[in-house]
């Protein structure tokens, strides 16, 4: 005789692949979240490490611009320095000039004329003086213009007065200070 089994056993062996399913489902679900939470842990780092290799660098930036600040404000202090020892050369070169001018002004007056004053401005030089007669002023514009360190006389005045028996002519004469053979130095 054959055997009837009238147990649900269909109804058990649902039960027991949904339960296996359900394990499965939430072994699945539980797996992705460990997937999804390492991939964000793992891009969590990365960009912590981005971030800390960015600010390295901005900290480095900083104080290379104070570097280069650094830098900039030596570099104006030398040329500073720089042009400030060419001033004080060129004052050294011209420290016997002043020495020269008067040497030369007293070996180009001609007798009868006297200076009562002179005036220098930059290379210009007015010269104020009495002289015997305008034609001593012209004698002292000759010896001027054929000097080596003086050039380009101008007259501006000369003025002749009558005081008692004798007549006396007030001048203004402005030249130039050359030093000699500045033409060759300048082609050097």
């Amino acid at each position: 005789m054959p055997s009837i089994n009238l147990l649900p056993w269909r109804e058990a062996e649902r039960k027991k692949r949904q339960r296996d399913f359900g394990v499965a489902t939430g072994g699945a679900v539980i797996a992705g979240v460990a997937v999804v939470m390492l991939a964000m842990l793992a891009y969590s780092q990365m960009i912590d490490g981005q971030q800390a290799r960015n600010q390295r660098l901005t900290s480095e930036i900083r104080e290379l611009e104070l570097t280069i600040e650094k830098i900039d404000g030596l570099e104006r202090e030398k040329e500073r320095r720089l042009a400030r020892m060419e001033i004080i050369e060129e004052l050294q070169k011209s420290r016997p000039e002043i020495v020269h001018l008067f040497d030369e002004l007293v070996r180009q007056l001609p007798e009868g004329v006297y200076l009562t004053g002179a005036k220098q401005t930059g290379s210009r030089v007015e010269i104020r003086g009495v002289a015997q007669s305008s034609t001593r002023v012209s004698a002292l514009m000759r010896q001027i213009d054929s000097s080596e360190w003086l050039g380009d006389p101008e007259v501006e005045r000369v003025e002749t007065t009558q005081s008692g028996a004798s007549r006396q002519s007030n001048f203004v004469v402005y030249l130039k200070q050359t030093p000699p053979n500045s033409d060759a130095e300048d082609m050097q």
